[in-house]
């Protein structure tokens, strides 16, 4: 890797087709604009399948990895439910955190879990932790589904990773956040889809479907939850505004997040 001498007083400038702009790099908007750039970038050379969790591919962004254990770790809830399983990476690293706390399980659900996939994790040593249920995200079946593996638990955490079109995530939102216990949080990857229409893999119709949309949508009806700024700290990350924290009675009456 080049390194490039960057004293104080360095800008960074973008010329896209012509339109300028420039920013101190060492400003807050610095950073911000390096992160941005960062994430378009990442996408376009697909950096996020290169994280794997215990053996398996987790297609998350490295700080993003990092946040999510922040957050089981913090919760210790008794369950955490995903949809959209792929290689299973993400449910193992659910179910490592789990195991370290000594509890808990993770409740993986995706509409086509494919064979390979099922194998390596049903012999994954964490198997133990993880409940696999497959059926559309959104079905009544499969919500009556997860309803039953969750039980009783106290404490329930769920991450949204599935289908990123607006309306799909809108319904996730609308259907998973029901099932999120006060004091825990509903978490919508890839948001950043609308961040990444305009580079060269990207689709124009990120542009206007994509997660934002619907988390915002969301939001301004569900007053029980509140963006959570602390686990996208870091900058660069796939869940712009994606951590949901659904507040208590007592938090909502006092203003407080």
């Amino acid at each position: 890797m080049k390194n490039y001498t960057a004293r104080a007083g360095s800008t960074l400038t973008i010329d896209n087709g012509g339109e300028r702009t420039t920013i101190d790099l060492y400003s807050k908007e610095g950073l911000d604009f390096l992160s941005n750039l960062w994430i378009k970038s990442a996408a376009q050379h697909r950096l996020m399948y290169e994280p794997t969790w215990l053996g398996r591919p987790i297609i998350q962004f490295p700080t993003d990895i990092v946040a999510i254990q922040e957050l089981l770790w913090k919760l210790q809830p008794d369950v955490v439910v995903e949809t959209g399983v792929a290689h299973g990476g993400s449910l193992v690293l659910s179910a490592s955190i789990l195991e370290l706390i000594g509890k808990g399980k993770v409740i993986g659900v995706d509409i086509e879990i494919r064979p390979h996939n099922r194998v390596a994790i049903e012999e994954h040593p964490l198997k133990h932790r993880i409940e696999l249920i497959e059926g559309s995200s959104v079905a009544a079946e499969t919500l009556v589904a997860v309803r039953k593996a969750i039980g009783s638990a106290k404490s329930v955490l769920v991450f949204l990773d599935s289908n990123h079109t607006e309306a799909h995530v809108l319904q996730e939102l609308e259907l998973y956040g029901a099932l999120v216990t006060p004091g825990s949080y509903l978490v919508a990857h890839d948001g950043s889809q609308a961040w990444v229409w305009d580079i060269p893999r990207g689709k124009p119709e990120w542009k206007n479907d994509h997660p934002l949309n619907a988390i915002h949508k969301f939001l301004a009806a569900h007053s029980e939850f509140r963006i959570d700024p602390h686990w996208t700290r870091h900058g660069i990350t796939s869940s712009p505004d994606g951590f949901l924290k659904r507040v208590t009675e007592t938090e909502i009456a006092g203003g407080a997040a």
